[in-house]
Formats: structure tokens, C-alpha cells, sequence
């Protein structure tokens, strides 16, 4: 009897050792691989380990493109504790499919449906929350200031002007618009926002959502309005071969002039080229439609089966207080999503700030607010328009059977 007490003793030690070693560790995986966000994220994991002693961090850095398609993996398998991404369709998708954790009660136990009511619709699903957002940054154009000056082209505020201001560019040897498509999503962003311009947000969201067909004429006419610039070689030649990143000196050696992008392109900028570099909103297209504005917002999440939770819990807590958002977005020069933090004094922020507090709303982008089966032909569909727009009506009837095959069932 007592050799079988010291066997049961043994084995319930052993079982709340291997337990302890548990709790004492956080993995996490994270795609903020690009130089300013790199260094944002590793100082922020070695103020949580200075924080938290007792916790052995993990720290794992993906490149973007390859953690799109690992993380679906990793949830299914066997997960991290914390994984970055993204709010709207792409955190639902997982939600839906019950692959991430309701964390509502960190919300409530850190005050965070007051401090962050502006992000509460894109992090809800059936009422939960199911991450915690740490930053969201405007899209729009960044342009070279001193050739706009050099050439005297004003800030287009519409369609008409900015044609003519391409033309201008184009006629003096500078490519009007830089772009990179090999990793297609910047297609994606042409695409959304001329469908802003010219249909609406409403329509945009609805056709996001599947209850519109890619072959309505509204649909048409958003391409037909993009082909204009395709037609008249205002995209940087050859764009299906370079990355985002491998078409920005186009624009820093101003071989290009302007580029649609988010603010995340500000940290990039050379310092030779301070005061050389604007922003601006989107031109509008139709002046019956209200300006609405991409706004993407980054978030953190616990996979269902994380084995960590507890510690994962007081990652999220501690990435969602206002000094670590403020400290985090200086570096980014990004948007804090906490509304207690404080925005950094930054020309683009600024600029930023101001345009989507006046916009009648926001979308995500395209590959966050529609389904990804969608997203993913979509996108290919995009960058193969930019390069052969002869071929429109074969592209939106191949669209048209992916929305039906992914929302008509």
C-alpha cells in the first residue's frame, strides 16, 4: 500500500511538474518580419520576459507571404499560443471553423470595450471577441512632392486630374504610378478603391459578402475605369516581377512618382528624400458616391488549442495597454487602436488620421473582407488584368463561377 501511495504520489509530482513547465511557456508566431515592425515586436517580447520572469518566451518570425499559408496549418495541428494577424473575413474564417479562441474575458477584465470602440465590429463574431487589434493605418497615395512641383501638377482631387497629371508624368519620361505585383495583393488595392470611387462602400461590402455577381455591369464598369490608366502605361513596366518592396526605389530614385499603398511604406523612406514625399486621398470618380477609405487593422489572437492560454491571455493584455499601443505605433508610424494611447506628431499619420475621421466608413482590404477562396482567385484575376485587360470578360466570367461556387451554396 505504501509502495503504491509513493507511486501515486510520484506520478501526481510528475504530472504537476510537466503542468508547471506549461504555464512557464508562451510560444509565439508572428509575420512582422519587415524592419520597422521586426524591431517594434522584439522589443516589445523582451518587455513582456522582463515582465514576466517566470514565462519562457518563444519568439517566432515568419515571412509574410509563407505565413499566410502556415498559419492555416499550425491552427489545425498543433498551434502556437499567439498568432498575428488580421481582423474582418480573415479572422471570422477562423472563428467559423473554431480555430481561434473567444476572449472576450480579456476585453472585459482590461476596460477594453471602452478604449477600443473603433475597432469592436471588425474583432466581433456572434457577439465574442476573438483577438486584440495593436495598430490599423490608412491606404492611400504617397507621391513624390518635389516632381509634382518641378512639372506644377497640383493634387488631383479627381479622376479627370488624375489622368492629366499621369499623362504629364508619363510625357516627361516618369513612370506615373510604381507597383509591384508579384505577391498580388497591391493589384487588390487598385481594385478596391476604384470600386469605392465608383460604386460605393455598400456595393463593395455586399460584393465582398458574395451577393453580388462579378458579372454585373457595376462590377464592369470599376475595370473598365481601371483599364484607362492600363491602356495609357501609367503602371510601372513590368510590375508581374517585382515585390511591393522591389518597386519602391522606382519611386525613391524618381523613376515613378506615386504609389498606392498603406502607411506602412513610411518607415521605408530614405532620409535624403525628407520633405520630398506627400500624401494623399484617393481622387474621387463618381461625385455622387461618399469617400469611404481602406483602413486594415493587425491583430493578435490564441488558437484554440493553444496549450498556453493563461500566458497567451497576459500577452494580449499587455499588448493591448495604451503606453505599450503608443510605444508600439511610434515605431510603425501607424494608428494605435487603444483610444487612450497617443498618435505620434507624424506628417502622414497626420494626413491619415484626418482623412478617416472624415470618410463615411471603412473597409479592411480585399483578401480580409472576402472569403479566401475568393480573395485568392480574385487577386490572381487582378494582377492577370494589369497585364492582359483584353481578356475582361473571361476573367469576371471565371470570377463570377468562384463567388457562386464559394457563397451560393
Amino acid at each position: 500500500m505504501k509502495k503504491l501511495h509513493k507511486i501515486i504520489t510520484a506520478t501526481t509530482l510528475a504530472m504537476s511538474m510537466t503542468s508547471a513547465s506549461f504555464a512557464s511557456e508562451l510560444i509565439i508566431n508572428s509575420d512582422q518580419a519587415d524592419p520597422a515592425p521586426k524591431a517594434v515586436f522584439d522589443n516589445m517580447v523582451a518587455q513582456f520576459k522582463q515582465e514576466n520572469p517566470d514565462i519562457t518566451v518563444k519568439y517566432n518570425l515568419y515571412d509574410k507571404e509563407a505565413y499566410k499559408t502556415t498559419l492555416r496549418n499550425w491552427l489545425v495541428t498543433s498551434p502556437p499560443d499567439v498568432v498575428f494577424w488580421h481582423a474582418g473575413n480573415r479572422m471570422k474564417t477562423f472563428v467559423d471553423r473554431g480555430l481561434l479562441e473567444d476572449v472576450s474575458d480579456v476585453w472585459q477584465a482590461n476596460n477594453m470595450y471602452e478604449d477600443f470602440t473603433s475597432t469592436i465590429p471588425a474583432m466581433t463574431v456572434d457577439d465574442k471577441q476573438w483577438g486584440v487589434p495593436f495598430t490599423y493605418y490608412q491606404w492611400g497615395i504617397y507621391y513624390r512632392k518635389d516632381i509634382f512641383d518641378k512639372y506644377e501638377i497640383s493634387e488631383p482631387k479627381t479622376w479627370d486630374e488624375f489622368l492629366a497629371a499621369s499623362e504629364t508624368l508619363k510625357q516627361n519620361d516618369i513612370a506615373p504610378i510604381a507597383i509591384g505585383t508579384k505577391y498580388l495583393w497591391t493589384a487588390a488595392g487598385w481594385f478596391d478603391y476604384i470600386n469605392l470611387r465608383v460604386n460605393g462602400l455598400d456595393f463593395h461590402l455586399d460584393l465582398m459578402d458574395g451577393k453580388v455577381p462579378y458579372t454585373d455591369d457595376r462590377v464592369r464598369n470599376t475595370f473598365n475605369t481601371w483599364r484607362e490608366l492600363i491602356d495609357k502605361g501609367y503602371f510601372l513596366e513590368n510590375h508581374a516581377g517585382y515585390s511591393w518592396q522591389e518597386a519602391q526605389p522606382f519611386l525613391y530614385r524618381g523613376e515613378a512618382a506615386m504609389y498606392l499603398i498603406g502607411n506602412f511604406i513610411t518607415p521605408n523612406f530614405p532620409e535624403e528624400l525628407e520633405g520630398k514625399m506627400g500624401f494623399m486621398q484617393f481622387p474621387a470618380i463618381n461625385p455622387e458616391i461618399a469617400m469611404a477609405e481602406e483602413a486594415p487593422i493587425d491583430t493578435i489572437h490564441i488558437p484554440s488549442k493553444a496549450k498556453n492560454k493563461d500566458n497567451a491571455r497576459k500577452f494580449l493584455a499587455f499588448i493591448a495597454r495604451a503606453e505599450n499601443q503608443t510605444k508600439m505605433n511610434e515605431a510603425l508610424l501607424q494608428i494605435p487602436t487603444n483610444n487612450k494611447s497617443t498618435v505620434t506628431d507624424d506628417v502622414f499619420l497626420n494626413k491619415g488620421i484626418a482623412m478617416l475621421n472624415s470618410a463615411s466608413g471603412t473597409s479592411q482590404f480585399y483578401d480580409r473582407d472576402t472569403d479566401p477562396a475568393m480573395a485568392q482567385e480574385g487577386m490572381k484575376a487582378f494582377q492577370e488584368f494589369m497585364v492582359h485587360p483584353d481578356r475582361l470578360d473571361r476573367i469576371l466570367k471565371r470570377l463570377e463561377r468562384t463567388r457562386a461556387r464559394t457563397f451560393d451554396k
